[in-house]
Parts: structure tokens; C-alpha cells; sequence
């Protein structure tokens, strides 16, 4: 089912949209979690530490492809707003074109980099093996991220968020029963994990894309929408490149920070993966409300109904400052709590690092909560200089966290790495948001936004 996000009151369209994507982004993180839980308890803190030195690479290889399929989905947003029903049906065809391409690339590619990236980053001996074997896996399997995410993200920019939710439950539950199929009974190993979250994201790819064929007349495409679909190929890639790249270079500082974790060891390795998976699950909501925020602002822009764009906007950075808020009250209270939940019986190293990191971090979700609506409002908009750019602030801010902060403060420092990198990122974000909503609000027509940006 396709909604129309132009008409109505901006707040209760935001959060009708919202709740079941952040629902939705909850379970996704599932697919993760649900690895690192049961790694970490059946496998033990060495396993756990493998899995988690390969987050950064994941999210380097991963991150350009969600770039990608998100940046495809703008394009679609605007045309459906505009009610151009052929550029919708152009827009999608010439988007699946694309996302082939780059996924045959981008599998090619990671494979390669696996031994040299591994190696860059200090992987510690005693978890290479594993963490080799868990990320090669997860690469020849990138076809499975990128064929979801491509459907569930067409699927959202026509305003429908829940569709993909009811196949990501489905899916979940089957990581879960693969999960403990693969790792305790075949015996697979971190390679069962991986394998595992493999088959389900390419489950729920194929229910997303049946559904679509069957229910949505829109996305019942022909030959003519491939050919036509050819002249949007450069349009496409020039507001998904930047989103790529913004992703890739964010990922990138946290491959810095991953080889100065692991300088430190396994034990630490393990405390600072089982502290991200709960950061991870903290951020959700401030996520969702920008995911919401590049479909929102994307069909208002279509539409040309720009006051609804600045509404919309400011009613989401209160719900993000106060989601903020209570993230970081969360993590100072129950991070313990949460830990446990990914390590059986962590010794006081490791129990005590995560705690720090959390405790850390929880004074700065109010930056990184604005960075996520801002960044998606711009790129909603088709404005995507300033998000790519800001992907450069933050890989500073980790940076300096790894090379200038753990020399004086040793792991204090790298707990201050990913706050500095939200405060370098949110402040330019902001500024930029306020210069290119003043144009909009001056302008006839989205041609003449884009001359004058």
C-alpha cells in the first residue's frame, strides 16, 4: 500500500511512517545482534571479538551499498510526490539496473580487500582465522543486503513502511532458528552466523519483491521502462554517489578506531563489539526518524510543497533531541545490563570496559540524533554535497580520537572518538540545513532550487 506523505499534518504523518520502520530497524538490528548473542555465549568471548573486529569492514562494503539503494530511492520519492506515475515506473527500473551492477562490483571488490583490510587493521592472531572466515562469508553474500534493502526501499519511498516490517519479523525469526541450527548443531562456527544472516536478508528480499509485483500496479514494470529508464542513470548516481561515499568515508574512521581497539587485544576487541551492538540498538529511533525525513522531505519537494518540508523538520529534531536524551539515560543506567545479554559471564575487563564506552557516549546522542535528521533531510532533497562532506568531519574526529587522544588518555580516548566525530558532523549539517531551506522557501520550482544551490 502507496501513501501519499504531502497532505495532512506533517507530525502525525512523520510518526504514522515512523513507527513501523523503527520497528522494522529494530529487527534488522536482530539479524546482528542475534549473531553476536549467541557467538558470545556459545562460542565464547575469542568468537565474539572475530565477529566484532570485522564490524568496520562490513559497514565500509555494506554502507555503499545502503548508500546506493537509499540514494535510488530519492529520485522515486520526488516522482511520486510529483504524481509522475511513468518516472516512478522509470526511476524504479533504471534503480534495479544500477543495483546489479553494483553489487556484482562491490562482491568482487570486498573479496579482494578481505586479507589486506584484516591485516591493515591489526586483526590480533588468535581471531584472524575466525574473523576472516565470518566476513568472507558475509561478502559473497552482499547480493542478499542489496536485493532487500533495493525493495524495502522502494517500498518506503512510496510511503509504505510497513510492508517490509512484516517480512523482516518473518526473516528474524528464521536468522534466530538458523542461528542455532548452524552454530550448535552442524557445528559451523562464526561461518554459521554469517551464513545465517545471509539466507534470511535474501528471504525477505524475495517476500518484499513478490509483494511488490502482486499488490502495487506501480511497480509493474516493462521492457519500455528499462529503456526509458536508461536516461535516469545519471541523475540516480549523481544523489546516490555522494550518499555512497558519505557512508564509505564514516566507515573508514571507524576502521581507524577498529585498529586501534585491536591494538589493545581480544578482551578489549569484545568489550567494545558487545558496547556497539547496544549502542546500536540505542540509536534506532533517532535513525528511523531520519530514514523517515528523505521520504518525507523528498515527496514534499516533488509535490512543491516546501512549507510542509520545514514543518517537518523542525517537529523531528525535538523528537530527536528528546530521543537523545533518553538514549543516553538508558545506556548510563542499564548499560550493564545490556552487555550481558551478548557475553556469558564477562570478566571485569571486559564487563568494565563496555560500561566505560557506554557511559561515554551517552553525553553525546544529542548531536549524533540531529546529525541523523539533517543529513536525511538534505539527501531527501537531493542535496547531497554537505552530507558527503561531513563523512570527512567525523573520519577527522575518529581519527584524532585514535592517533592524538589513546597516545595521553589510552581506551578514554577512543571512548571520546565517535562523540567528537558527531559534534564535527552536526554542527556543519545544521548550517547547511538552514542556507538550503531559506532557498527552498524562495523558490517557484525545484529547477529553480537547484540553479541557485
Amino acid at each position: 500500500m502507496t501513501k501519499d506523505m504531502t497532505s495532512g499534518n506533517p507530525l502525525k504523518l512523520i510518526l504514522m511512517f515512523s513507527i513501523p520502520l523503527l520497528i522494522g530497524n529494530i529487527f534488522q538490528q536482530f539479524y546482528s545482534m542475534v549473531d553476536t548473542i549467541i557467538v558470545g555465549q556459545f562460542l565464547g568471548v575469542k568468537a565474539l571479538a572475530a565477529v566484532g573486529s570485522t564490524g568496520s569492514m562490513v559497514f565500509l562494503i555494506f554502507g555503499l551499498i545502503l548508500g546506493f539503494t537509499s540514494g535510488f530511492s530519492v529520485l522515486i520519492s520526488q516522482r511520486f510526490g510529483a504524481n509522475d506515475e511513468n518516472g516512478v515506473k522509470d526511476s524504479v527500473a533504471s534503480a534495479i539496473t544500477l543495483a546489479i551492477i553494483i553489487t556484482i562490483v562491490m562482491t568482487l571488490v570486498s573479496v579482494i580487500l578481505i586479507n589486506p583490510l584484516l591485516n591493515a587493521m591489526g586483526t590480533p592472531d588468535d581471531i584472524f582465522n575466525d574473523a576472516k572466515k565470518y566476513i568472507t562469508v558475509s561478502f559473497i553474500g552482499i547480493f542478499s543486503l542489496c536485493f532487500y534493502n533495493l525493495m524495502a526501499s522502494i517500498l518506503r519511498s512510496l510511503g509504505d513502511s510497513k510492508t517490509p516490517l512484516y517480512f523482516l519479523i518473518i526473516a528474524c525469526i528464521l536468522n534466530i532458528i538458523l542461528d542455532l541450527v548452524f552454530i550448535i548443531n552442524f557445528k559451523m562456527g562464526v561461518e554459521g552466523a554469517a551464513l545465517a544472516t545471509v539466507i534470511s536478508q535474501a528471504f525477505s528480499g524475495i517476500l518484499c519483491f513478490i509483494y511488490a509485483y502482486k499488490k502495487i500496479p506501480l511497480l509493474k514494470l516493462s521492457k519500455e521502462n528499462f529503456i526509458n529508464g536508461k536516461k535516469l542513470y545519471k541523475t540516480h548516481l549523481k544523489i546516490s554517489i555522494p550518499m555512497a561515499l558519505q557512508f564509505s568515508i564514516t566507515a573508514l574512521g571507524a576502521i581507524i578506531l577498529q585498529g586501534a581497539i585491536n591494538s589493545f587485544g581480544s578482551d578489549v576487541v569484545g568489550a567494545y563489539t558487545a558496547a556497539s551492538k547496544v549502542e546500536q540498538l540505542a540509536m534506532q529511533p533517532s535513525i528511523t526518524f531520519g530514514v523517515t525525513m528523505a521520504t518525507f522531505c523528498a515527496q514534499n519537494l516533488g509535490a512543491g510543497k516546501y512549507e510542509n518540508i520545514q514543518e517537518g523538520v523542525k517537529q523531528c529534531t525535538i523528537i530527536n533531541i528528546i530521543l537523545g536524551v533518553i538514549a543516553g539515560f538508558i545506556l548510563t543506567n542499564f548499560g550493564e545490563f545490556f552487555v550481558k545479554m551478548f557475553v556469558s559471564n564477562p570478566s571485569d575487563i571486559v564487563l568494565s570496559h563496555a560500561i566505560q564506552y557506554l557511559s561515554t557516549i551517552a553525553y553525546f546522542f544529542i548531536p549524533l540524533s540531529l546529525i541523523f535528521v539533517f543529513r536525511n533531510s538534505l539527501q531527501g532533497m537531493g542535496f547531497g554535497l554537505m552530507p558527503m562532506l561531513v563523512g570527512i568531519f567525523e573520519l577527522i574526529g575518529r581519527a584524532l580520537g585514535a592517533y592524538a587522544l589513546v597516545p595521553i588518555l589510552g581506551y578514554s580516548g577512543l571512548c571520546l572518538a565517535s562523540p567528537l566525530a558527531w559534534i564535527f558532523a552536526s554542527v556543519p549539517l545544521m548550517i547547511d540545513y538552514s542556507k538550503k531551506i531559506k532557498i527552498i522557501a524562495n523558490s517557484k520550482n525545484k529547477i529553480d532550487i537547484y540553479k541557485k544551490v
